[in-house]
């Protein structure tokens, strides 16, 4: 968007920015419905064409027709760490150290776990006040599962550096704030943690697809993510984690299950941890899953990262700058950070009406979400929002505010899913 005056933007402008856009060829990979403008690529992301072919292939060729054999003919057994591979070289890991397995929630328990019988001596899991309610339920959970010998503590997202201490056992943050977008400097936390004798533990869930990320460059400990994001794995993919090298002798899995075992088919009454990573599988891979994903995960690695965040960040100035600029009578308050290097892909905006005015987008077509108390979130997959879809959005957002249509019955009853 360089020379480009956001104070006089138009549709125009838009349309010459896709034109120009080096990613705008992946928009016609995905099945985006017609007359939708998906905002929502960060809670769950849109749709691989191929990955309706390969879910085909694994389900009516390689499971229909090799059964039982597909563990070993079609390799399903080496899922974790094949697709696992494919989301290191997304994140700065080296092969070996990320597997995929299980969810984001038990990912979290499992490395929690580990990293706290790493530091025995230390008491304290310290994490942000605003983080993903899971990231701390899991927390909550395993320390009472522990006896409560340890304790969670929980500081303001901008005073995590100076609450680490010499109790510190664990630093646990998500990367990019779910609610609104901001992003940590993962290098200096790990580093004030690491000077403290404390780990930490990265969850990725909103920035790996979007941000760029260096686990290795940035010393990480261990890390979390979803499939189902930026990743577009599909509805309940597979997560990942991730644990540096150096840690994988020492690790102790809390989850000890038969996939993790050094011989899983050798049946053994007793547990022997694997050599590596492979210790933290726990039961039977998702392979349905696992193959969804892994078409998501090469889309994602066709794509220049580097030109994946700068059109990540002009998207989402182009949207803050719409909002204020057409919309600023209406009251809303931007929730994200100013600064756009200081955020993920997302633009928040708290406003009173939140819920119904995310509502009266989404029967427009215009689907972003909605966080409590009072956020309207709105995610940009930069593979296929483009700017003309910036445009349209505020238009329509433009027409519900206009008309008071977010004051219609239909918009105030909250859903079971926001």
């Amino acid at each position: 968007m360089t020379g480009v005056d956001l104070d006089s933007i138009d549709l125009k402008h838009c349309e010459a920015l896709d034109a120009a856009d080096p990613l705008a060829r992946f928009r016609e990979r995905f099945a985006l419905p017609d007359g939708v403008i998906y905002l929502d690529g960060n809670s769950l992301g849109a749709l691989p064409k191929t990955a309706l072919d390969r879910t085909a292939e694994v389900v009516g060729r390689e499971w229909g027709e090799s059964l039982i054999r597909g563990w070993t003919a079609h390799r399903w057994i080496d899922l974790p760490r094949i697709v696992g591979d494919k989301i290191g070289r997304l994140t700065g890991a080296e092969p070996g150290e990320v597997l995929v397995a299980d969810s984001t929630s038990v990912n979290l328990f499992k490395l929690m776990a580990a990293a706290l019988r790493l530091r025995p001596e230390r008491r304290v899991i310290l994490s942000e006040r605003s983080n993903f309610p899971t990231d701390l339920y899991i927390a909550e959970g395993l320390i009472e599962l522990l006896g409560g010998r340890h304790e969670l503590r929980l500081a303001d997202g901008t005073d995590i550096e100076g609450a680490i201490d010499d109790d510190t056992a664990l630093v646990s943050l998500t990367h990019v704030n779910y609610r609104t977008g901001a992003l940590h400097d993962m290098a200096a936390i790990t580093a004030r943690a690491h000077r403290a004798g404390a780990l930490v533990l990265w969850d990725l869930a909103h920035s790996v697809g979007a941000v760029p990320v260096d686990l290795n460059g940035a010393g990480a400990d261990f890390a979390v993510g979803c499939g189902y994001k930026y990743l577009n794995g599909g509805p309940g993919a597979p997560a990942f984690l991730f644990a540096a090298r150096r840690h994988h002798a020492e690790l102790r899995p809390a989850l000890s299950g038969w996939m993790g075992h050094a011989a899983p088919f050798a049946f053994e009454t007793g547990y022997r941890p694997a050599q590596g990573l492979e210790r933290m599988l726990t039961g039977t891979p998702s392979v349905i899953g696992l193959a969804a994903l892994e078409v998501g995960v090469d889309l994602m690695l066709e794509a220049d990262g580097a030109a994946l965040r700068a059109k990540s960040m002009t998207l989402g100035r182009l949207f803050a700058k719409l909002v204020e600029r057409r919309c600023g009578r209406y009251g809303f308050r931007l929730a994200s950070p100013a600064d756009e290097a200081s955020r993920g892909s997302q633009i928040c905006f708290a406003h009173e009406h939140g819920y119904p005015i995310v509502q009266a987008l989404i029967a427009r077509g215009v689907i972003g979400d909605f966080r409590a108390p009072d956020i309207l979130r709105f995610g940009f997959a930069p593979l296929y929002v483009g700017h003309a879809d910036i445009w349209h959005a505020v238009d329509h957002l433009v027409t519900v505010m206009e008309s008071r249509e977010w004051d219609r019955p239909e918009f105030q009853t909250r859903a079971s899913v926001t």
